[in-house]
């Protein structure tokens, strides 16, 4: 799939405020400063997109991007932002599980995870979280072009390991670059079957 067409399409807070056209959704969401803003944008070929910001913790609304006319791209607010205050930690949360739980149109979650770090408590019990309601989800690991190849290939065996304690089959991963553009063919390609199965 190549993207020729990325219009933001509005942001909300609840189900109820999402675009009134009803097309499959995927969405994306990490921890804070994961770079999931650089990813999206990497994806749609527009720097612009998605705001960015060397500040965690900058997506505060649930934002929706029109993609070819065909499919929307769903910006989530970051997890585990420590430095937020409790009642806001608890409005974002309940905002992000609104959506999750509540989106009939959302096909697929895509979780982030910083390729250069162990899964953190916060990412294992989203996952876990998100395996036991039935969600389905995908992971890509970002930023695999901050260290060696062969530090990133340790650090994905490591995370392999973990996640097949709670999994028999892991889910599908990718691994990721905003700088280099590492994954977008992989990630765009495998949105794009999904929606072929969707297809009456």
């Amino acid at each position: 799939m190549k993207i020729t067409e990325a219009r933001f399409a509005g942001s909300s807070t609840h189900v109820g405020q999402k675009p009134g056209q009803k097309l499959p959704e995927f969405a994306f969401i990490g921890r804070s400063n994961v770079g999931k803003s650089s990813l999206i944008n990497m994806l749609c070929g527009n720097r612009k997109l998605a705001m960015t910001s060397s500040t965690p913790g900058k997506t505060k609304v649930v934002n929706h991007f029109l993609i070819n006319d065909r499919w929307y791209l769903v910006d989530l607010p970051g997890y585990g932002y420590a430095k937020l205050s409790q009642k806001a930690r608890e409005q974002l949360s309940a905002m992000i599980r609104d959506y999750i739980y509540h989106s009939e149109e959302m096909v697929l979650l895509f979780v982030l995870i910083d390729s250069r770090h162990d899964l953190g408590k916060n990412d294992l019990d989203f996952l876990c979280e998100l395996g036991e309601n039935g969600i389905p989800f995908s992971v890509i690991f970002t930023k695999s072009d901050k260290q060696s190849a062969t530090a990133v290939r340790a650090q994905l065996e490591r995370d392999r390991a973990q996640l097949s304690e709670f999994w028999e089959e892991l889910p599908p991963m990718f691994l990721s670059s905003a700088a280099t553009g590492e994954g977008k063919e992989a990630i765009l390609n495998y949105i794009d079957q999904i929606l072929a199965s969707l297809q009456p």
